[in-house]
């Protein structure tokens, strides 16, 4: 998870590229992070559109056709796109201008009401299984997102986001000490004899490298052979 700034300012500076003519075009984007109304949605997912380039679902008209279409399998009515990112910053590629085909968009959109059953069907443990196979998983609706939006099913991923529990803080004290609460410095430890290990410890490799270097001599003088 990345960072959290909440009631603060950013400055960003955006590079983009043109993919045909690789031009190069900077702007300055500030950005203010304000904590939600209501808290972090509850109940996310994560869609991959294949047929879709990350700068084609950027616009406010485009984020809303998706929604709408998100309604239709979700059945909610409070969804919000939480992220866009594109599947090649997934992949860690270098995109390509490659004629007639699309990168490929992950949209995370979350609500505040639960998964339908067709979306817990289509990211059971058993619509993975079918996926591992090269088939299509478990769906038990209509597919409203289609023809504008080809989603990849087996890649659908579906979070629930637990609150985090509140923790009081410390409690501060007068900082005087009861009376009867003295400070009670630890017993002393009795002095102990540390030379039979040091022996041990020392003594014990010697004899071993010892008698490897005994054996290594023999060998290699007495067992010798002539031609």
């Amino acid at each position: 998870r990345g960072w959290h700034l909440w009631g603060c300012s950013l400055c960003w500076q955006v590079l983009a590229y043109n993919r045909l003519t690789y031009e190069t075009v900077a702007q300055r984007l500030l950005i203010t992070v304000i904590p939600a109304p209501r808290g972090e949605l509850p109940f996310q997912g994560e869609f991959l559109v294949g047929n879709r380039n990350v700068e084609e679902l950027l616009p406010a008209a485009a984020r809303d056709i998706f929604l709408q279409a998100a309604a239709g399998v979700w059945e909610q009515d409070d969804l919000q796109v939480i992220n866009i990112t594109s599947a090649l910053d997934r992949g860690g590629r270098v995109p390509l201008p490659i004629k007639g085909h699309k990168e490929g968009v992950y949209v995370s959109v979350g609500s505040r009401g639960p998964f339908s059953g067709c979306l817990t069907s289509a990211a059971s443990a058993q619509s993975r299984f079918l996926c591992s196979l090269g088939q299509q998983p478990l769906a038990s609706c209509y597919d409203t997102f289609a023809p504008h939006f080809s989603i990849r099913w087996c890649n659908l991923t579906l979070l629930q986001v637990w609150p985090s529990p509140t923790t009081s803080g410390p409690v501060w004290g007068s900082g005087v000490l009861e009376e009867g609460g003295g400070f009670q410095p630890p017993t002393e430890v009795p002095p102990q004899d540390l030379l039979p290990g040091f022996l041990v410890t020392l003594l014990v490799p010697l004899a071993v490298a010892a008698l490897l270097c005994l054996l290594l001599g023999h060998i290699m003088c007495c067992r010798r052979e002539g031609v």
